[in-house]
């Protein structure tokens, strides 16, 4: 995997002329990661490269993010560009609307635990159960060390029954567990979803999509867009299916600038 600034004159070249389409994961891409999801609030600069950039006729923006769509559009707050919450369980933007069908059923059971996972977690001096609806997310980025493996006994004691009825599935983050419905469908297949809306608008006009993420669920897009577009990982490389790398959000920052840069020539 290369660092993206010392491939940048073949990419500029790539980028140029072509009508772009950014997708991004927010926490940890957009902003740093930071100890409470409530304090991941994205910098008025970025939020203004953001709106540029989305004005720009050469260009389309996406976020699609782990958080509840509620919450990551009241945290970007601009009008005219796509917003997937719950890693795309939820959509909506410009002309799309879309929500998984998820039975009555599944949603009461994963309602269920979640009052379990709150009554037990609680115990554990700095985890916390976050409720987004169709998904729920067990922080622990602030729990001793020694505490994980009680944690990690208390999830898996709780989702177990429904993992092997295949009711719900359970995904590992940057410190933080997804427990979601047991749906066939990720960051990869929505950023396609969207693609292909986007390339029958445009016509014969290819679509080049840019995909920005650091978690181990946008590895889903980085495989989905291996052969058609720019991936692209946000901190140390490794073993991801990203074609380059960005070393913080600072960086990311500073790609922006120059896509704004490139699109206003």
């Amino acid at each position: 995997m290369d660092y993206l600034f010392y491939k940048w004159n073949v990419l500029r070249d790539k980028i140029k002329d072509r009508y772009i389409y950014l997708f991004f994961d927010y926490d940890g891409t957009l902003t740093p990661i930071v100890e409470t999801p409530e304090k991941a609030i994205i910098f008025q600069e970025t939020q203004e490269l953001l709106k540029k950039l989305s004005k720009n006729p050469k260009c389309k923006i996406a976020i699609i993010s782990g958080r509840a769509l509620k919450d990551i559009k009241g945290l970007i707050g601009l009008k005219g560009i796509i917003y997937a919450g719950n890693h795309g369980l939820e959509i909506e933007g410009p002309k799309i609307k879309f929500e998984a069908q998820v039975s009555p059923r599944l949603k009461s059971i994963i309602r269920h635990i979640n009052d379990d996972l709150v009554t037990k977690v609680s115990g554990i001096k700095g985890a916390f159960v976050e409720d987004k609806g169709l998904t729920i997310s067990v922080h622990y980025r602030l729990v001793d060390k020694e505490d994980v493996p009680l944690l990690q006994n208390i999830i898996t004691e709780i989702i177990n029954p429904y993992i092997v009825r295949g009711k719900i599935k359970i995904n590992p983050g940057k410190k933080v567990y997804e427990i979601k419905p047991p749906l066939n469908w990720d960051k990869g297949k929505v950023v396609l979803w969207i693609l292909a809306r986007q390339q029958f608008a445009q016509g014969d006009e290819k679509v080049f999509p840019i995909y920005i993420g650091d978690d181990i669920t946008d590895e889903d897009a980085f495989k989905a867009l291996k052969d058609r577009g720019l991936t692209i990982l946000v901190g140390e490389p490794g073993a991801s299916k990203a074609h380059y790398y960005l070393k913080n959000t600072e960086e990311v920052i500073r790609f922006l600038r120059q896509i704004l840069d490139l699109k206003k020539s």
